[in-house]
């Protein structure tokens, strides 16, 4: 029976304090956890104003100084990271999700989904979904706004992936409920890591909503953090239990052939 110890970190970065904001969030990594997932653009905060101040303020992955940050903390840490990033490649920024494990390997996943004013700042992802062997367990990476397209979560199980890591920057209040529902129907643990605080350098007004979490594949939050709080969501999952819901085989149940229209 594989057991891991997994964090949701919820973090208030400042918007441009990218030291800050990781020795911040850094500092929130429970220290016996095995994987840790930090929120969506955790490290320079969310709203840029142009595609010049994206580009400015991104870094490749992995060989930024965010990257290298967080390579030696998981090192020093024997623990797994996952944390969103402003990940430049050539001209180009993503809206990235980085995966470090201890002996400073590395897994990198590119958002699908844009969300509303992220299209004329980043690039779409052209990475895809994937599964990745990281802590013991076949991993799956989405970026927030992924949440609402379900063929996000369900691309990864099929794929294999028995936990998905979820970086977020929530400003809708319908995912936390919505991942629960994706655990269900896929037969998986979630972590979704999100961020408080509020944002207003366009003159469009955001505020985030918290509730990083937990989820198992019966659906229960295993650990939740509220709206405004500042810490890490942690829970002890038992992996086996996202094959062993329950007798049926849903993922093998599926009828594709008629699912196309």
């Amino acid at each position: 029976m594989t057991r891991l110890r997994v964090a949701a970190v919820q973090t208030d970065p400042v918007f441009g304090r990218v030291d800050e904001n990781v020795a911040t969030a850094l500092a929130l990594v429970p220290a016996d956890c095995d994987l840790a997932v930090l929120p969506e653009l955790f490290a320079t905060g969310y709203q840029f104003r142009d595609p010049a101040e994206a580009l400015a303020l991104a870094e490749p992955a992995p060989d930024g100084p965010v990257c290298a940050a967080l390579r030696e903390f998981a090192a020093a840490r024997d623990v797994t990271l996952v944390a969103g990033l402003a990940e430049r490649a050539g001209d180009r920024v993503f809206n990235s999700a980085v995966l470090l494990r201890p002996d400073g390997s590395w897994s990198v996943y590119r958002k699908t989904h844009l969300f509303r004013d992220e299209h004329a700042l980043f690039a779409p992802g052209d990475t895809g979904f994937a599964a990745t062997a990281a802590a013991g367990v076949a991993v799956g990476l989405m970026v927030c706004y992924d949440w609402i397209f379900p063929e996000s979560a369900r691309t990864l199980a099929l794929a294999g992936a028995r936990l998905i890591c979820h970086p977020s920057n929530l400003v809708l209040p319908w995912c936390p409920d919505a991942m629960v529902t994706r655990c269900l129907e896929n037969r998986v643990f979630a972590v979704t890591a999100n961020r408080v605080g509020h944002e207003n350098r366009t003159g469009i007004p955001l505020r985030f909503i918290g509730r990083s979490q937990v989820v198992s594949p019966r659906g229960e939050r295993l650990a939740a953090l509220g709206e405004d709080e500042t810490g890490a969501a942690v829970a002890e999952i038992v992996l086996d239990e996202a094959l062993a819901v329950e007798r049926d085989d849903l993922l093998g149940a599926r009828r594709p052939e008629f699912y196309s229209l």
